[in-house]
Order: C-alpha cells, then structure tokens, then sequence
C-alpha cells in the first residue's frame, strides 16, 4: 500500500501529526473516504521510561495521483498478517494493546517484530469520544 505520512515528536505527538495530516488530506477528499484511504497511526520513536516526549507517526493510503506537499512523504508499506481487536479512543488502549498481546501469545501465532503494531481509524472524521479504532498487531505463525 502507498502511503502519504507525517510525523511528529513532543509530549502529545498525536494531535501535533494528526493537524498535519488533516491539514492536506481533508481538503483533498481523501479523509471522507476511509475504505479508499485508510488513516495508520504508530509511536515512532516509541516512548520511553523517564522521557518526557516520543513520536508519533501517521499514515493515509493513496494512490499515485495524490502528491502531499512537504513535509508529507509517501512510502510503501507492505502489509502482512495482523491480530486485530477494536475499542474507542481513549484510555483503556493501553489495557486493550496488552490483551490482544496476551491472546497472540496463547494463539499459534507469534509478534512478528519486524514491522509496526499499527492503530487503524476507522473513521477518522469521527469526534475523539466516538471514534473506534482497530489495534492491528503483526503476527506470523
């Protein structure tokens, strides 16, 4: 999948890239359509113990005739299997994360450490209290 992608790093990083990228794809037309441009969200770099700030990146799938301007990038992402489970925006992500983690590890399948545990929006124009979001955690057998 192509992906438009935006990033940014502070106590908050999340609503730092989601003004970014909402800044282009909304008026793109490409946020009212979330089966065609799908939104991604991953910390990166991922937060650390005692560090104030970390990352947070954001992806929205388009196509070859979509060119965000800078500082959006495009790259490929290649997908693979994944363990989903969905919840709401908010603060039982972190209880629902640790779930899903403790069901792949009592499945056939293990973390496949090699890519990104991605949070999927699955409509992203939703208000924060109502938007449900799909935790997306590689696996392989």
């Amino acid at each position: 999948m192509r992906v438009a992608w935006v990033c940014s790093v502070g106590g908050s990083p999340e609503q730092d890239a989601w003004r970014q990228l909402r800044a282009w794809a909304g008026p793109a037309g490409l946020l009212a359509d979330p089966i065609a441009h799908p939104v991604f969200g991953f910390n990166n770099p991922a937060a650390a113990a005692g560090v104030p700030e970390y990352g947070y990146e954001l992806w929205i799938g388009v196509d070859a005739e979509h060119q965000p301007p800078e500082p959006i990038g495009v790259k490929q992402f290649e997908g693979g299997v994944y363990a989903v489970t969905s919840c709401t925006l908010g603060p039982q992500m972190p209880e629902r994360w640790k779930a899903l983690l403790r069901w792949v590890h009592s499945s056939q399948h293990r973390w496949r450490r090699t890519t990104h545990e991605l949070e999927h929006l699955v409509d992203p124009l939703a208000a924060p209290e109502a938007m449900t979001v799909e935790l997306c955690l590689p696996v392989e057998e």
